[in-house]
Order: C-alpha cells, then structure tokens, then sequence
C-alpha cells in the first residue's frame, strides 16, 4: 500500500501531517514553555521609513496570498459547481488577485530583509532562525510568482482543481491523496515543499507573534490566578527602591543622632 521510497509519497502524503503536528505541538509547547518569547523583536528605532513601508507591503500581501490560499484550496470542488462558478473564472481570479499580492508581498519581504542584513545594529538584533525563515518567505514568495508562468497555460482550471482534490483529500486522510499531484509542474511541486518546510519551522522562529493575538486572551480566560494592576508610580521602581533605601537610612541617621548619650 505504501510505495517504497517515493519522494512524492513522502513529500505530498506523509509530509503534510507531519508538519501540521509539528506545527500545533510546537506552538503550544512554546507557548506553555515561553509565552513571553511570543513576539517580534522590535528594531523600528532603525531605518524606520525602510521598516515602514517594507512592513506594509509585505503583511498586506502576505495575508491576501494566505487566505486567498486557504478559501481557494479547502473550498469544496461541489460548491463551485452548485454557485455556477467555471474553474476558469476561479482561476483569473486568483492571477488577478494573487499576482499583484504576492508581488507586493515580495516587494516589501525584500525590503526587510535587505534591512536586516545590511545593517550591523540590526543583523545583531536578528537571531538565526528568523534569518533563515524570512529567506525561506522571500523563495517561497519568488516562487509563487513563477508558477503563474505555468498557470497561463492552462486556464481552463483543471490544474487548479487537481490541488483542491489533493488538499482536501489530505484533509479526510485519503492515504493516496499524493497520486493527485504526481504529475505537476515542479514548480508547483517545490512551492508545496517550501510551504510545508515553512508550517514545521513557525513555532520556532518569530512567526509565532501571528498567533499571539489570537492565544493570549484565552490564556487570561480560562487560568486563574492572574491580576491586572495599573500602577499609578510615576518612577521606575528600581529608582523608587534606592529612593526608599536612601530615605530609610538617612531616617536611621537621624533618629540615631537625635537618641539622649546614656
């Protein structure tokens, strides 16, 4: 049943499962480990203009790729057919749509990571996880955008369907989902290889923060034991110790002289 030492077998029928549980585990262990490491390291001091519109560009198109993404690939194949809508129109859609998101998101992953590499304060400030997954982003990005050459040559739609059936199949655990994508560009093929890389190496690098809005309020939701106070202090409380310190020995000082000689 198992086809021995095919990398396609591997790669599209037992790769997408492994790294949707090293996905799901790792984020909760981090999360349960080392919830305040759930950030994106702040570097907005430096080069703001170039983080700015780099920052923009990027997350803008970052997200109209990824639930474009989502909705286009999990959307049951019978729904089309039942709206009326021709794989066709489908497909111009995501070209017209993913096409310039994608390049926007290219444009501004370009940006940022010229930022962070080539200027030494803040390469310092950039560990190497982060480095190596904003490279993995940029090639996933670059190669998104050469399967469009692909994608022109048939826009009937039926290529699109073949990733839909694959996908959702992997979904339903259809242990021969991967036959569906055999046969592929591999363009097509290398652009789901990096996705996946991508999904196994998120809850250890700074993609975590996507999920941190999401997780943090349920933290506070459903463990007790937590308490938000809202200091009125005006110092820094290390200040206000040494204050406190001086102020309690220059009172000893003085109580000490005022004390009657035996």
């Amino acid at each position: 049943m198992f086809p021995n030492l095919d990398i396609n077998f591997v790669i599209f029928g037992v790769m997408p499962y492994v790294a949707l549980t090293v996905f799901l585990v790792g984020s909760v262990a981090r999360y349960e480990r080392d919830p305040f490491t759930w950030k994106s390291s702040s570097s907005q001091l430096l080069r703001r203009k170039q983080l700015i519109l780099g920052s923009v560009l990027f997350h803008v198109g970052i997200l109209t790729v990824f639930f474009g993404h989502l909705a286009g690939l999990f959307t049951p194949v019978w729904v089309l057919d039942a709206l009326g809508i021709p794989y066709a129109l489908k497909q111009w859609m995501a070209v017209l749509i993913g096409g310039p998101a994608g390049f926007a998101a290219f444009i501004g992953a370009s940006m940022l990571l010229h930022r962070r590499l080539s200027d030494p304060r803040i390469r310092v400030t950039s560990s190497y996880p982060d480095i190596i997954i904003m490279v993995l982003i940029w090639i996933q990005l670059a190669v998104g955008l050469l399967t469009i050459t692909q994608t022109l040559q048939h826009m009937d739609g039926a290529e699109m369907v073949l990733f839909m059936n694959w996908s959702q199949s992997i979904v339903t655990w259809n242990i021969n989902a991967w036959t569906t994508v055999v046969d592929v560009h591999w363009l097509y093929k290398l652009h789901i290889f990096l996705g996946l890389l991508i999904a196994m190496l998120f809850p250890f690098t700074r993609l975590v923060h996507m999920l941190s809005g999401l997780v943090a309020p349920f933290r506070y939701l459903f463990r007790s034991g937590y308490q938000i106070v809202r200091s009125r202090r005006r110092a820094p409380l290390a200040r206000r110790g040494r204050n406190a310190a001086t102020a309690s020995q220059a009172h000893q000082r003085k109580t000490s002289d005022t004390q009657p000689a035996e």
